[in-house]
């Protein structure tokens, strides 16, 4: 009968319930807050419920050396995270991202390429700020990149300077990105007049299919030349944008933004989710991180919207820009150009700003490419 009982016990130690903590509690809640945004909201669907069903899956006590845990050399989802871990998840993304994007609004108006530029100054503010605050210079510069809203480029350079800090930096960017309606839009009217809401822009010139085909290969020579270290972002950006342009590889074009980004955005989020296990991800530093990614992407917005305000100060009239498409400067492809249509037509039904928008938005894709180009020629 002992030995019945000694064998219950046993096997009781094995289980969650014998190794559950606050702490873990706690991570799994959020894990399904993830799930319910997703779900109820609509907030990035595709990425909360890979990213909260990976917080779940993370929070699972277990006994270690049983060769499950993501952070167990060998395991199965360790070999699963080798992909954000070594940073080769990110450009798989990169090629997707390319692949689906349309740069004709970009090359029509160039000038709307500076909204995307001054954009990233919210992630060298967020990387003074957390210099200030004791992180590392590696660790700041990692931090900063969240102000770009863009999750395939904050693993990315996370993974080269800062990966003990990863998890919470990929959720901190995968949850900012989903909250682009919710954080922008007041910071958008607080920063305009109604008399510039209503501004019309006149439409886009059409673009020829030689100038689509020529923008990839010229772009990243000169955005390549200038950051070499963005290279693998970069490359596969631009690839995937020629595959999509050139008219001859329509099949690598329609695997590169259909089952190959969807495979590899769930590997990243179920991945990224796991990564927080609690003893982990719940430090203060964490908080301090999710704290610099709010400011980083508050700071991204405001620059955005006040340098196409001080645009119009050189511009003739017909020819002023509405300075909400300027949140559109952080990289949450086409997120960030949604809200600049929303919040326009908020105030004139027959504005359509999307167009417009579109512009700075893909601009900031590579804008962010470059910044974390940068910070990797620095800090790395």
């Amino acid at each position: 009968m002992n030995t019945v009982f000694e064998s219950l016990e046993q096997f009781f130690q094995y289980t969650a319930f014998a190794n559950m903590t606050v702490q873990h509690i706690i991570m799994i809640f959020i894990g399904i807050l993830f799930i319910y945004l997703a779900i109820k909201k609509d907030w990035e669907p595709l990425l909360l419920i890979p990213i909260g069903f990976g917080m779940i899956i993370g929070n699972i006590p277990f006994v270690p050396g049983l060769n499950i845990g993501i952070y167990e050399e060998g395991s199965v989802m360790n070999i699963l995270y080798q992909g954000v871990q070594t940073g080769w998840y990110p450009p798989l993304i990169f090629l997707g991202i390319g692949a689906m994007t349309d740069f004709s609004a970009l090359i029509s108006q160039p000038r709307l390429m500076l909204i995307g530029a001054a954009a990233q100054i919210g992630i060298f503010g967020a990387y003074i700020i957390a210099l200030h605050m004791g992180f590392t210079p590696a660790e700041a510069g990692a931090i900063g990149i969240i102000g770009g809203a863009d999750g395939p480029t904050a693993i990315f350079l996370s993974s080269r300077l800062a990966p003990h800090q990863m998890g919470a930096i990929a959720v901190s960017a995968y949850s900012y990105m989903a909250l682009v309606p919710v954080i922008q839009r007041p910071i958008m009217l607080m920063l305009t007049t109604k008399k510039e809401r209503l501004i019309r822009m006149a439409p886009p010139r059409q673009v020829s299919q030689k100038e689509k085909i020529i923008f990839p290969i010229v772009g990243f020579i000169l955005t390549a030349m200038i950051v070499p270290s963005g290279m693998p972002l970069l490359g596969m950006l631009f690839f995937g944008n020629l595959l999509k342009e050139s008219g001859v590889t329509k099949r690598l074009a329609e695997t590169a933004r259909g089952p190959l980004i969807d495979v590899v955005t769930i590997l990243i989020g179920i991945t990224v989710g796991c990564s927080t296990q609690a003893d982990e991800f719940l430090t203060g530093d964490s908080i301090k991180i999710f704290l610099l990614g709010l400011i980083s992407f508050v700071i991204a917005t405001i620059c955005g919207v006040a340098f196409v305000k001080f645009m119009n100060l050189f511009c003739r009239e017909g020819r002023k820009i509405n300075p909400l498409i300027g949140n559109a400067g952080v990289s949450a492809v086409p997120d960030a150009a949604r809200v600049s249509q929303n919040v326009g037509r908020e105030f004139d039904k027959n504005n359509h700003l999307l167009m417009h928008a579109m512009a700075p938005n893909v601009a900031g894709v590579i804008g962010s490419a470059v910044a974390a180009g940068i910070l990797l020629s620095f800090l790395g």
